[in-house]
């Protein structure tokens, strides 16, 4: 083969390892499979199948493609497979990208092939730190000072100078079972040392670039864990605060009826029982705009007790189809409290609560609405508001929703007081999985 074509051919299967690398993190299933370091024996064959088919399809590319030798990386695939998966995924890698190869006569290259992915899964099986694995470059430590002194500090050569040696033991095996044998395995060779010393850097920048690019995935993973577990911590810590700031002010609505109506501050009792159990429910960031409805007629059943039915009217029109849209929990009590506590509370015969929702263009509008006292300042605001409720809401939109979502509030002195949320539409398919990771899947998708 021509020491050019050689060159050329070399640079290009650079290309191809980082091409099938960049095309695989694109498969989600695939980047949940590379995240995890401990797989069962189904996602093995996952990520055998998922790296192995591609790889095998090269190979065909090589032989009925002229002088593209390029497009054959199974030899570098199958280290790549052993150094991910372990000596199974190695073994079971190695058969399945030589397939075609027998096909083709090239017999030799079934055992090269899974001699390389299993002794590959070996060295990642006697790794003493699964990191150093995805940490791999061929541009090791070159003072040989610092070294020797590494080498006799730990009476053994590091795993990523065993790794290196490994890659350059196999194809010095496989270049010589080619000169060999030259139609029962395929291998790039030259007669001239420069060239020959190319093809060896070649190679293991080859299972280098893979790993570079697959690392890339796993550490942009990582940094997305962090932030669903620091969304979620957030999350909590301004649910903690709401709560008990919502029970104090209703066990004061209790207190105040136990003497003059103790009817009424028994039934306020089983109410707020209910209320009680629904807040014990950690980890339910996210429900059903119904489920949250139905957490808001107990609180405001104890209100109506506490007022009068003839003080404190409610009217709710909810379009049925919103009512199954995810909405985050305890959204609405602190601006229905807010609007009783400054709409109704100061006025003699007191009012009505119209709460509204409806869906509109990929947005689930949410108003409630009094007609009370107002406030002497109308406007537009992301956190406009009076209390700590108001505040909490804002807040907990912008950790969840970024700019994405929107807090409106107009109000007029007398008139009363219009509070609208506008969010975007989370179907509950969506939001499977773990809290933190709901909290992510709803920020990152409102930010596209």
């Amino acid at each position: 083969m021509d020491s050019r074509l050689i060159l050329v051919t070399v640079l290009i299967r650079l290309g191809v390892a980082a091409a099938i690398s960049s095309v695989l993190v694109r498969a989600r299933r695939f980047r949940v499979l590379l995240f995890r370091e401990e797989r069962t024996l189904g996602e093995k064959i996952e990520v055998i199948l998922i790296i192995g088919i591609p790889i095998a399809l090269g190979v065909i590319v090589r032989h009925f493609v002229r002088n593209f030798y390029a497009a054959d990386i199974s030899f570098e695939g199958a280290i790549l497979m052993g150094v991910i998966g372990g000596r199974l995924a190695g073994t079971a890698g190695g058969i399945l990208v030589s397939l075609p190869a027998l096909l083709f006569g090239e017999w030799l290259a079934l055992p090269m092939n899974i001699l390389s992915g299993f002794l590959a899964g070996v060295l990642r099986h006697v790794a003493t730190e699964r990191e150093a694995v995805w940490s791999f470059s061929p541009l090791f430590d070159l003072n040989i000072y610092h070294w020797i002194r590494r080498s006799i500090r730990k009476s053994l050569i590091d795993w990523q100078t065993s790794f290196f040696l490994l890659i350059l033991a196999l194809e010095f095996v496989r270049i010589q079972l080619h000169r060999a044998f030259p139609r029962r395995i395929f291998a790039l060779d030259s007669d001239n040392w420069l060239v020959e010393l190319a093809i060896y850097a070649g190679t293991v920048m080859a299972v280098a670039i893979a790993l570079k690019v697959l690392n890339n995935v796993r550490i942009e993973m990582k940094l997305e864990q962090q932030e669903r577990l620091l969304l979620q911590a957030r999350m909590e810590a301004l649910q903690s605060q709401i709560n008990p700031h919502f029970l104090f002010n209703t066990l004061n609505s209790v207190s105040s009826l136990v003497r003059r109506d103790p009817d009424s501050a028994r039934h306020m009792i089983v109410k707020l029982s209910s209320i009680l159990r629904r807040l014990l429910r950690k980890g339910d960031s996210f429900v059903p705009l119904r489920e949250e409805v139905e957490f808001l007629d107990d609180y405001l059943d104890i209100e109506v007790v506490r007022f009068g039915r003839e003080k404190l009217r409610v009217v709710k029109e909810l379009e049925p189809g919103s009512l199954e849209h995810l909405v985050p929990s305890m959204i609405l009590q602190p601006l229905v409290e807010n609007a009783i506590k400054h709409g109704l509370a100061d006025k003699l015969d007191g009012g009505s609560i119209h709460i509204r929702s409806r869906s509109a263009e990929g947005r689930i509008v949410i108003e409630v609405e009094d007609d009370g006292v107002g406030m002497p300042v109308s406007g537009t605001s992301t956190s406009s508001g009076t209390g700590i409720g108001m505040v909490n809401v804002s807040e907990r939109l912008q950790v969840v929703y970024g700019d994405a979502a929107d807090i409106t509030v107009e109000s007029q002195p007398g008139r009363g007081t219009l509070v609208r949320l506008v969010l975007p539409v989370l179907l509950a398919e969506e939001m499977g999985g773990s809290v933190a990771g709901a909290l992510y899947e709803a920020r990152s998708s409102t930010s596209r």
